[in-house]
């Protein structure tokens, strides 16, 4: 499949679309709690114990801290963990 601005353009539209409705903004790790907080767009925070998200089970704190928030919003990454 050849890529072509408009297919870029939709999928741009598509992200717009999403974006509207929820994404995060900021993610970090507490190391006191041991959960991994993420901020909305909204408003609304969320703390999630790290063993509850797929692949962090047997992450260490050092791992967690280094975190990013995907460009879109809908994602999370830990640069750390990718090469493991």
């Amino acid at each position: 499949m050849a890529i072509t601005d408009d297919v870029i353009q939709q999928a741009e539209a598509r992200m717009a679309a999403e974006r509207d409705h929820v994404h995060a903004i900021d993610a970090r790790y507490d190391r006191r709690t041991n959960r991994v907080i993420v901020s909305l767009h909204s408003g609304l925070e969320l703390a999630i114990p790290p063993h509850l998200i797929e692949g962090l089970a047997e992450a260490t704190p050092s791992a967690l801290t280094e975190m990013e928030v995907s460009p879109s919003g809908l994602g999370l990454h830990w640069p750390a963990l990718a090469s493991t």
